[in-house]
């Protein structure tokens, strides 16, 4: 086109042509497109006959212009756009035609409305169609949004890492160390040996020992202990998990079941990992169920022993940790059997290998072999055929034996007696959770810095935009962002008070323990998949080790008691404490909570306060925890009017709670989420530091609104909230996730992961 004579006898022509080149430019020409451009050049009076002609004969679809006439139209358009004053195709086309011919013809000039009607009759917005022809790139509002750093990434480690910093500084320093460099877990053999290799340079450290009493090697530190897990699970989660096995599995139930004679002869060997051992209590049938368990331990008065037994091969003892290869002692969780009578489940003791590692007589145990992840630890079957241990191995803290042959304990009730016992373990329920949250800190990690760095598309003329500045991207990740740092303090909370218990208190620990136990570890495993996808191919590749951290930690969900398991046994306890309550009040009692209640529906379900949508009010942290709490009453008390009702009607109580099984899930959900919000909140509080004070704001506001939003069905269905709060709430997430995003990747660099165990070639280079 460009050197036809047309071109050269009339340079007006060349006003045609930016039009032209758009049309032309995605290699497709409409029906519709054709006939209006036709229409436009029917309506130009000022064309001849056969510059009429020649112009249609540009739009013949079965004669396109070719690839490189279409890099010469740009070239020619691209040096009149620079050269032009408006920002239009027509304006364009205006200054090639003076920069051809010199002057431009009234005619043309006159022209210029109906060209313009073309250019939106076609959907063409100038603007952006010019875009095309612009050199220097472009600026855009998602170009410019980069890394920000408005607080002090240094503080924000101190304020997590709190009073233990020490320790976690200690443990960072030495899975560093060249020793600690990961190996292939393809080698079973090789893989699970230098795991306990691991495991004995950590005992060397005395990470090990850490929570036990002084005397028996340890430093009594238990938040230390805590610590220290959480710190290791930036490295080999299978490290981990051995370690956890080892030193808190084995070693504190020893301490925690067993008495004085059992902590002297144990626990300095457990501490030092000289006495490899187990935690042997589920069985194949018998998971959750801990009080069906069928493996017995029958007292024999003659001998003062116990006979250990597995009736059948769904009672053996199953997916042990430490049993298939290393595991020389374990305790076993056994129905004790004395006279014939059955006391119900206690903890023993038990051999199973000498120190040559010959299995001990009576024992099998079998290989579990590869799993999904953990490959670095010996899982195994354990079966026993008349074991023989003496007496003085029944870990005897709350039942005993009498040198007369009979029972004992300091807690008469079976029941109490039975969670009592349990309760005491409940540390592997905050252990999991704290270890699950440093893999989740790693994966986004990972996923962040590789979004901040990674450019994919970007508009016409302009450099490619780093995939963390697209709103979808953030929307992704600055979520579960938020999710790690509420869980953090919540997960520290949850610690405290498990370390400074008091009995009265057990039963709310366990129950908040094993909440947060399921909730964070769902969001782990939600958490990875979606850091996975977010790293596209990269993040599938294994030597980016988000593959790791997804199957290593998959199990987590059932770890120390199925999640869903565990939310029923938070809604139970939650109901039990509803109903004390009740039972507490007297007539006047009720009579205010009623008014409370009443109090509160005309407070916050009020028209003006479920249509608001001012951001001041969506960001007060008043109003945030009002709705989890809101939320949490609501789902209770309805939940125990229903089994109330059901039981009332005749329904057995079991069928009653099998009936409503998913209402009392929702009871577990909403007693965690408004927990760790009210947590975040008290953090955010506390908070010295101006710079991390207004960060940890952000991420509460989001943690906050983020699940509102999840939960937003339920809202409108009570009628808390209309439509136009909820949409409120939405649009407000997106500009916190804008706003957070600028400091995201300061956020993760707070967790202060060592490059060696981060060990992502897109993250820490190869």
């Amino acid at each position: 086109m460009l050197h036809s004579p047309y071109l050269q006898a009339n340079p007006s022509l060349h006003v045609f042509l930016p039009l032209f080149y758009t049309v032309w430019s995605d290699a497709i020409l409409t029906p519709s497109e054709i006939a209006t451009i036709e229409g436009l050049i029917n309506s130009q009076g000022w064309l001849t006959k056969s510059e009429h002609d020649f112009l249609v004969s540009q739009l013949n679809p079965a004669a396109p212009p070719t690839a490189d006439e279409l890099m010469e139209w740009k070239d020619e358009i691209k040096n009149a756009a620079e050269l032009t004053i408006g920002k239009t195709l027509v304006d364009i086309g205006i200054k090639l035609v003076e920069l051809k011919g010199g002057n431009v013809p009234v005619e043309v000039l006159k022209a210029k409305p109906s060209l313009a009607n073309i250019e939106a009759t076609l959907g063409f917005i100038s603007h952006e169609a010019t875009f095309n022809f612009q050199s220097g790139g472009r600026s855009t509002v998602t170009h410019q949004q980069t890394t920000q750093k408005t607080f002090d990434v240094n503080a924000m480690t101190r304020l997590l890492d709190g009073k233990n910093a020490a320790t976690i500084r200690k443990v960072k320093t030495i899975i560093t160390d060249p020793e600690f460099q990961y190996v292939d877990p393809s080698n079973l053999d090789a893989y699970r040996e230098r795991v306990l290799d691991w495991c004995r340079l950590l005992a060397g450290q005395g990470f090990g020992a850490m929570a036990y009493p002084k005397e028996y090697g340890g430093q009594g530190d238990m938040a230390a202990y805590f610590a220290i897990m959480e710190t290791l699970s930036y490295h080999d989660l299978s490290m981990v998990i051995k370690f956890g096995v080892q030193f808190g599995l084995w070693g504190m139930s020893v301490y925690f079941l067993g008495t004085e004679k059992h902590h002297k002869k144990y626990l300095k060997d457990i501490g030092t990992l000289d006495l490899p051992g187990c935690f042997a209590m589920t069985e194949t049938h018998h998971g959750s169920n801990v009080k069906g368990i069928e493996t017995t331990a029958t007292y024999q008065h003659a001998t003062k022993t116990l006979v250990i037994n597995t009736p059948h091969a769904f009672a053996k003892k199953d997916y042990i940790g430490n049993a298939a290869k290393h595991g020389q002692m374990a305790t076993v969780f056994v129905k004790l059997i004395i006279d014939g009578k059955d006391y119900g489940v206690s903890a023993v003791v038990v051999p199973l290998r000498d120190k040559k590692g010959n299995t001990m007589p009576g024992i099998t145990i079998e290989d579990c072999g590869r799993k999904m992840g953990l490959n670095g630890v010996d899982n195994g079957k354990i079966e026993f055929k008349n074991v023989i241990v003496p007496v003085e191995n029944l870990l005897d803290r709350f039942a005993g034996i009498t040198d007369d042959g009979k029972f004992t304990s300091p807690i008469a009730s079976d029941n109490r007696r039975f969670f009592t016992m349990l309760g005491t373990l409940v540390g592997g329920r905050i252990g999991i959770p704290r270890s699950g949250l440093s893999a989740v800190k790693s994966g986004l990690t990972i996923a962040i810095k590789y979004s901040d760095q990674r450019k994919q598309f970007g508009p016409e003329g302009a450099p490619e935009v780093p995939i963390l500045n697209y709103r979808t991207h953030q929307r992704r990740l600055m979520p579960l962002l938020a999710n790690a740092y509420a869980l953090h303090f919540s997960l520290q909370y949850l610690t405290d008070r498990f370390i400074n218990r008091t009995e009265e208190e057990m039963q709310e620990i366990e129950a908040l323990a094993a909440g947060l136990k399921a909730f964070a570890t769902w969001n782990t495993t939600a958490t990875l998949q979606e850091c996975r996808e977010s790293c596209g191919g990269k993040g599938y590749l294994s030597e980016n080790r988000i593959d790791d951290l997804k199957n290593d930690t998959d199990i987590y969900t059932t770890f120390e008691g199925d999640n869903t398991v565990l939310m029923q046994l938070v809604a139970k306890s939650r109901l039990t404490e509803f109903k004390q309550e009740f039972a507490r009040m007297d007539f006047f009692g009720i009579l205010g909570y009623v008014a409370e209640q009443a109090a509160t529906s005309i407070s916050e379900l009020n028209p003006i306060t479920v249509r608001n949508t001012d951001e001041e009010h969506l960001l007060d942290p008043t109003f945030q925890l009002d709705a989890f709490k809101y939320r949490e009453r609501d789902i209770l008390t309805s939940a125990a009017k229903r089994l109330k009702r059901h039981i009332s009607e005749g329904m057995d109580s079991f069928d009653a709670f099998n009936v409503a099984q998913h209402h009392l899930v929702q009871v577990g959900f909403a007693y965690i989420e408004r927990m760790v919000l009210e947590k975040f909140i008290e953090q955010v509080n506390q908070t010295t530091d101006a710079g991390c004070k207004a960060i940890l704001k952000k991420l509460c506001d989001l943690f906050a609104l983020s699940q509102i939003d999840k939960n937003k069905g339920w809202y409108l269905e009570q009628g808390y909230m209309e439509g136009v709060k909820t949409k409120a709430i939405r649009k407000l997430m997106n500009q916190l996730c804008w706003d957070i995003r600028q400091e995201a990747v300061p956020l993760v660099d707070a967790f202060a992961i060592p490059d060696s165990c981060l060990a992502a070639p897109i993250v820490v280079g190869k």
